[in-house]
């Protein structure tokens, strides 16, 4: 892939669950070393386009290419570029954060030294060093939130999904994920998140994207949507009942 190519390019994406349509026809594009920021109302597709993109679900129809590869033909190949944080932390209650760590890093394919090196290295980095022999479930909200962000970046991916990862969180939760975040943004890795919170795709997002009843309704930078008015004015009026 190279500067020019997409980090992501979705095209003519749908997907349906029954009789529910969950995506119909998205096209979007991420551009390498951006965050993205993927804004809608609950049920508008937000998740199952990134379960898309992170290859934990096949499209119906369209195409997905991310940092150059199909997901659909070379998902083995993605799956290893990508980190992929959500709602919930996929993290294990009755392992310790440290084992937590050495664990996905094992399953990412990293020797045992490295996996050990590279836990004690996040761990750091995301102020768990205290608490890294510590079972799991014993952390907080935002301690855990933390260590599943941490262990989305145990192999060091191109690209870091983000699926309203400070959902739940205090403020000073918040806070410190997003500095942490912004140290990552400044180091070049690709972001694409989703959020509930229009305050974060204003503050930090290169793009945005609006999706409604599965479609993108706007696109733009956050400046370029809200206009003279607030991101929030402008997402109720693309999102109200009717506006498509």
């Amino acid at each position: 892939m190279n500067d020019l190519t997409p980090a992501i390019e979705v095209s003519g994406v749908r997907k349906a669950f029954g009789q529910v349509t969950a995506l119909d026809g998205v096209d979007l594009s991420v551009a390498p070393g951006s965050l993205t920021a993927l804004l809608g109302p609950n049920g508008a597709g937000k998740t199952t386009l990134v379960r898309i993109i992170a290859t934990l679900s096949r499209a119906d129809e369209g195409r997905v290419r991310v940092l150059g590869f199909d997901v659909a033909a070379q998902p083995k190949q993605v799956r290893a570029r990508i980190g992929l944080t959500g709602q919930f932390a996929g993290l294990d209650d009755g392992l310790s954060g440290r084992d937590n760590l050495i664990l996905i890093g094992r399953l990412a394919g990293l020797r045992r030294r490295q996996a050990v090196e590279r836990a004690g290295e996040l761990a750091a980095t995301f102020g768990l060093t205290d608490a890294t022999n510590r079972l799991v479930r014993t952390y907080s909200g935002g301690m855990r939130r933390r260590l599943d962000l941490a262990a989305s970046l145990m192999a060091r991916p191109a690209l870091l999904v983000l699926d309203e990862p400070t959902t739940g969180l205090d403020p000073a939760s918040r806070q410190q994920l997003w500095t942490e975040l912004g140290a990552l943004r400044a180091a070049g890795t690709t972001m694409l998140l989703t959020t509930q919170y229009l305050e974060e795709a204003d503050r930090f997002a290169d793009f945005v994207y609006v999706l409604n009843h599965g479609t993108v309704v706007a696109s733009g930078t956050a400046a370029q949507l809200k206009g003279t008015g607030s991101l929030d004015e402008a997402f109720l009026a693309l999102t109200r009942e009717g506006a498509i």
